[in-house]
């Protein structure tokens, strides 16, 4: 029988950074604050992604799970089933299940997000990647 989940505090200096850096998945980098499988949590998983100016991205892609996005800082070409809206720091976006979306960064400067899935462990999040059309 697994623990019941703690009250818990993270901190991004603690957590190692973790990353994608090819075509399919895109340019992005991420820390895990809260996943069952290194904190004593569940039901829940979330952390913070950076994506570098100058096209970086999170390519379009779908997973099972319903996920949250706040912008922390930096603005960004979110794509959702197609459609594509400007976002910047300040605004909340909420992605269905299955929904396909993505992420980019033409600007100057680094886009920072919080991202929120309701699962207790991260790795459980099942990412299927968009074939890019060349």
């Amino acid at each position: 029988m697994q623990n019941p989940s703690q009250p818990t505090i993270a901190r991004i200096e603690d957590r190692t950074r973790e990353s994608w850096d090819d075509p399919v998945r895109g340019s992005v980098s991420w820390f895990t604050l809260f996943s069952s499988d290194i904190t004593p949590t569940d039901s829940m998983s979330a952390g913070i992604a950076e994506i570098l100016p100058g096209g970086g991205s999170l390519q379009c892609h779908r997973h099972t799970e319903p996920e949250i996005y706040f912008i922390i800082e930096g603005t960004g070409i979110l794509t959702i089933e197609g459609r594509e809206t400007t976002v910047s720091a300040g605004a909340a976006v909420f992605i269905p299940g299955n929904a396909e979306h993505g992420l980019r960064n033409e600007s100057g400067h680094d886009i920072r997000l919080f991202y929120i899935f309701p699962t207790g462990c991260f790795a459980d999040i099942s990412y299927h990647f968009t074939p890019r059309m060349t």
